[in-house]
């Protein structure tokens, strides 16, 4: 593991023998227990999660707000402070570089939160396109852990271990310096991958395992990346790298909600995805349940009902709260209705399949 990047939590792991993979370079956990039983801690009780790979990324100055309005898909000017909000950055011919989440602490300072393996790339991008502007940009991935805590009980487990008052903390919302058990300091947000309720916790990374561990006696059950995919699949949430590409644009994924064309600040991608979105794009993202035993992934073709190949899964597993295989896929925008029959091809059997509306899973 020594060429693989380490989380605050690796020492941890490593005492306590945990199993690691390599994921976008990072070594993570793919499950403590197992990805069933830590799929239904989330659903049903509470669960967390090391999202210490995640990049953050500090941009400040005057012209902060002006800068990332220009390179991200949402309007940063509706943004109050406090707030969250997702993103697309996209290049000039509108695919995806990345989705992020965007913190705004004021009008002169903000993060950006990237995935794992895009970093890299998105602290390049971002450097490449400064221009003259008075902003200031520093990757603070290394001195940040993240942990994720999901799930009906989240708040209830998190009350136990902070005098701030979670019920005022609204979705999509953070507060900063809270002391959360014996560690002060850690911003807060009401925010997640699961479908649920939860928070994400950024921490000093030298005091990371210091949370985990009050986190863990306080109630929760240690979850890993098994459990957080199939958590988001059955909520319907896109994974880079899957619905969103450099050539599946924001458009063609559904995402048209964090897409703000109209804005005041022209951004990279505006024109391109201004004629997908009036024109239509050639394909579409779509979500599917399997009618016959079967279960999809990532790459398996698509069918018509008549045999016509149409496009391929982006991801697909068993669900375990609906008990049958889903999935996404990328197909032909003509082939796109909610109740069209499909096929799957799995293992050489193209097996029916038919889209429906995502979420897939939702809370009675």
């Amino acid at each position: 593991m020594a060429e693989l990047k380490k989380t605050p939590l690796f020492d941890y792991y490593q005492a306590n023998q945990v199993k690691l993979v390599d994921f976008g370079g990072w070594a993570m956990p793919m499950q403590f227990s197992s990805i069933i039983k830590e799929h239904q801690a989330v659903r049903q009780s509470v669960g967390m999660f090391d999202c210490s790979h995640m990049g953050e990324i500090l941009i400040t100055g005057p012209e902060a707000e002006t800068y990332l309005n220009s390179l991200v898909t949402n309007d940063i000017s509706r943004m109050a402070d406090d707030d969250v909000q997702y993103n697309i950055i996209c290049q000039d011919d509108g695919g995806a570089i990345d989705d992020v989440m965007v913190y705004r602490f004021h009008a002169e300072k903000y993060w950006v939160v990237c995935n794992a393996s895009n970093t890299e790339k998105v602290w390049q991008w971002l450097k490449e396109n400064k221009k003259n502007q008075h902003v200031e940009l520093e990757n603070v991935t290394q001195t940040v852990g993240l942990l994720a805590v999901q799930g009906p009980q989240a708040e209830m487990v998190m009350q136990t271990l902070t005098t701030f008052d979670l019920k005022t903390l609204k979705r999509h919302k953070f507060s900063q310096s809270l002391s959360v058990g014996e560690v002060a300091n850690v911003l807060v947000s009401r925010t997640g991958y699961t479908g649920e309720d939860g928070f994400e916790l950024y921490i000093p990374a030298q005091e990371t395992p210091s949370v985990w561990e009050q986190l863990l006696k306080a109630g929760t059950l240690a979850c890993g990346l098994g459990s957080r995919d199939t958590l988001r699949l059955e909520a319907g949430l896109p994974l880079y790298g899957h619905e969103l590409t450099e050539t599946i644009s924001p458009i063609m994924a559904g995402l048209g909600f964090a897409v703000k064309t109209d804005k005041q600040v022209a951004f990279k991608g505006q024109a391109a995805l201004t004629h997908q979105r009036q024109a239509g794009p050639v394909k579409k993202i779509v979500g599917f349940q399997m009618l016959e035993r079967g279960i999809p992934r990532q790459d398996y073709l698509v069918f018509s009902e008549k045999g016509q190949e149409i496009g391929y899964v982006t991801s697909g597993t068993q669900s375990p709260s609906l008990k049958k295989g889903i999935g996404m896929a990328l197909v032909d925008s003509d082939q796109a209705q909610n109740g069209q029959q499909l096929l799957i091809e799995i293992r050489n059997k193209k097996i029916p399949a038919e889209i429906i509306k995502k979420p897939f899973y939702k809370k009675d």
